[in-house]
């Protein structure tokens, strides 16, 4: 079968599938992957035929909107420039897209053919239009919400797609959820045509990292790749923690020689290695480091920063995964996370049982079969 798989040009947004792409591929699909010209380097290794494109979302060190219109229009925005990008191929026989890769989406109206989304964060439940309408109402009412759907509806109708706006964005009609369910809020509520696969972990992402020598407690730092710039914090976890913790840590914007030479601090560390080794995780709470620390059995301390962070952190929480680290002292936050990990080892063990890799591409080819 050929797949055309429309991505999203940001890191937080390639990770998640890349090992459902590659077992694709494994499996003798042709798979197309149209991403930012940028990023090449990450799918490659994954099989696919990569075709790369130039892109407008931000760099890891350029800052996001803050206003949520502004947020949106960007995603919005990279779609419009990519979908000629998509109609320059042959149709394929059907199509897989992120959650921001409305280009996918829109190009398998065109061609009519199946489309399936890989989403990498939480979905839609039964009654959340209704929940989110107070949200949505004043998005509508502000100058970048009214420029966003006016903008979104004028692309869906010159290009043919005839939903709703809020049904394109968030009611996909087939969806692979790559998130296991203790993560997805109200997952009671989620229609039962979404499937729910779990973290598809990479292991090619792995590079044989062994941990700093020594038996004292590993305590691994990271923040993703966009909302690194806290040098603040990195250095606070520094001095309370590395008398009698190993501290590793990515510093992303923060040079790394602004730390003490106490901890390990690189920009970018081998997530997958470290959290192998790790015995707490202190996160921004992004949905792929969530899904990574479950995956791997790691209490987390959530410090999250933006967007679905905040939900993230709280639900993490709720299901005894960790604590949030808020106003409480470092050390006891982390004293506090590492009392979790005889409920996250049960997590681990659940999470693991929802299928991962090889059930996501099991789903893909029956929701993608004429």
């Amino acid at each position: 079968m050929r797949l055309l798989m429309a991505g999203v040009s940001a890191p937080s947004h390639i990770y998640p599938s890349l090992a459902v792409i590659a077992e694709l591929v494994r499996r003798g699909h042709h798979v197309t992957y149209v991403v930012g010209e940028r990023h090449r380097a990450l799918v490659e290794p994954t099989g696919a035929t990569v075709v790369g494109h130039e892109t407008v979302m931000p760099l890891g060190d350029e800052p996001w909107p803050e206003d949520p219109g502004e947020a949106m229009q960007v995603f919005l925005d990279d779609a419009i420039a990519t979908l000629p990008t998509i109609e320059r191929l042959e149709p394929h026989d059907a199509v897989l897209y992120d959650i921001g890769g409305f280009a996918g989406h829109a190009a398998a109206h065109e061609w009519d053919v199946p489309a399936v989304q890989l989403s990498p964060a939480s979905v839609a439940w039964e009654g959340y239009e209704e929940e989110m309408a107070e949200f949505y109402d004043a998005l509508k009412a502000s100058p970048s919400g009214a420029r966003y759907f006016a903008t979104l509806r004028t692309w869906l109708d010159d290009h043919g797609v005839q939903l709703d706006a809020q049904a394109f964005l968030g009611r996909p009609e087939a969806c692979v959820v790559l998130i296991p369910r203790a993560l997805q809020p109200n997952a009671d509520r989620v229609s039962d045509r979404y499937v729910f696969a779990g973290p598809a972990i990479d292991e090619a992402r792995r590079q044989g990292w062994t941990p700093p020598p020594g038996d004292a407690p590993l305590v691994y730092v990271s923040f993703g790749t966009a909302y690194t710039d806290r040098g603040d914090l990195y250095t606070a976890f520094a001095d309370e923690l590395s008398r009698d913790h190993r501290v590793v840590i990515a510093t992303g914007k923060v040079d790394p020689a602004a730390l003490p030479d106490t901890v390990d601090a690189k920009r970018t560390q081998p997530q997958l290695d470290v959290l192998e080794h790790a015995d707490v995780f202190i996160t921004h709470a992004g949905m792929g480091g969530a899904n990574e620390a479950l995956w791997y059995g790691v209490p987390v301390v959530a410090a999250p920063q933006a967007v679905d962070q905040f939900q993230n952190a709280a639900t993490l929480e709720a299901i005894g995964a960790g604590v949030q680290l808020g106003d409480k002292p470092i050390r006891e936050a982390v004293s506090e996370a590492r009392a979790c990990a005889p409920r996250v080892r049960e997590l681990r063990q659940t999470v693991r049982a929802e299928g991962g890799v090889a059930k996501a591409a099991d789903a893909v080819e029956r929701l993608t079969r004429p």
